[in-house]
């Protein structure tokens, strides 16, 4: 397909409640969001990137400007773009991963609607739903900790998720336990918050029979997870030093990595998500889907990935209103603790008009 142009479209989107991580607070999410066109169809991506490079290196408007610069130039420059060819089109820049991302999947967005396939069909998607797992930021007190999680219990979410750094680590998991009981899917995300030191306070986790432990030291060290692994019995799970198929290879050889959680922003789009799944399917290796506060666009991208064969763990496919009072599209919704998977062709939703002219706050277009 030509594409003739891409639009790059920021929208502000406060958040229902402020989200603390081991890294900051957000309060709402500056949203870059690509919209790729054609002589016969358009197609919508969502860059994952944060406003200051904390999570990662990128950030929103480094995003912006790499592509403006750099990514987009090169896709205009094909005469006949195949969307699986993105990535080798953007191959010579280095890095800017959640950047390239956004720009593949709107590409195949568009060509998913001028085929009348949906992204679920196209990545191999099994289920038409998947199970919805929750993401619960640190609070200021236990008892605030425990009425959240309660409330997303409440819901119907299969799987909490506790935000944890030092010092706020053992007694929120302990009286999350106490509270709900050996029943619940538990699992705790440390953003590399911690050391190998740590490793006595980390293994204290063990007696509340976790599902795992995300991402507790630094993302450049595989070598220190592997050490780690040997001295804790929960099992630890990868996310930020996970960028690609072959971290994934790299990570199981070493045994630094028993889950593998896969955020197609931070691996550089959904085709390399999918490579990653193969391998550790191919590996006996567990893998979930993460989330980075999307929106409806982003997350219905989520959705159709989260439902291939080797994501056995629920991720964090919340439903819209988890971080959003009104999302850009329809929301998504929580059904008996699943989120549908959209079969539309494409990504399978839209913006809606008025919302998204609402909260947009700047938008350019680019063309050859």
């Amino acid at each position: 397909m030509k594409i003739t142009g891409f639009e790059l479209r920021r929208v502000s989107m406060p958040l229902v409640a402020p989200f603390r991580t081991s890294f900051g607070v957000a309060t709402e999410r500056d949203v870059l969001l690509v919209r790729a066109a054609s002589a016969d169809a358009e197609g919508w991506g969502e860059c994952v990137a944060m406003s200051e490079p904390l999570y990662s290196p990128e950030y929103v408007e480094g995003a912006a400007d790499v592509m403006r610069r750099s990514l987009i130039p090169r896709l205009l420059a094909v005469a006949d773009l195949d969307p699986r060819q993105v990535g080798r089109v953007l191959e010579p820049i280095k890095g800017h991963r959640m950047a390239k991302a956004a720009l593949e999947t709107a590409v195949l967005d568009a060509w998913l609607r001028e085929r009348g396939e949906s992204f679920g069909a196209f990545l191999g998607a099994v289920r038409d739903r998947v199970p919805a797992g929750v993401s619960v930021g640190i609070m200021d007190t236990i008892p605030q900790l425990l009425d959240a999680v309660d409330g997303y219990l409440q819901q119907g979410y299969l799987r909490i998720k506790l935000k944890i750094e030092p010092g706020w680590d053992v007694a929120p998991v302990r009286a999350v336990r106490e509270r709900f009981g050996d029943d619940v899917l538990l699992q705790v995300d440390a953003n590399a918050a911690y050391t190998l030191a740590d490793a006595p306070t980390l293994a204290r986790l063990d007696d509340f029979d976790l599902l795992l432990i995300e991402q507790p030291l630094g993302e450049d060290d595989l070598r220190q997870h592997a050490e780690l692994a040997t001295l804790v019995r929960t099992p630890i799970c990868l996310d930020e030093s996970i960028e690609s198929a072959k971290d994934a290879a790299d990570a199981i050889a070493m045994r630094a990595t028993r889950v593998v959680n896969i955020k197609p922003g931070r691996v550089g789009g959904y085709l390399e998500a999918r490579r990653i799944h193969d391998v550790c399917q191919a590996n006996g290796i567990p893998v979930w889907c993460g989330g980075m506060l999307e929106t409806g666009l982003g997350r219905a991208a989520n959705v159709a990935l989260a439902a291939l064969p080797g994501f056995s763990l629920p991720g964090d496919t919340s439903a819209s209103d988890r971080y959003y009072a009104e999302d850009i599209t329809e929301p998504f919704v929580l059904e008996s603790g699943h989120v549908r998977v959209p079969d539309g062709a494409g990504i399978g939703v839209e913006p809606l008009p008025d919302v998204l002219r609402a909260r947009t706050a700047a938008s350019e277009w680019l063309s050859s």
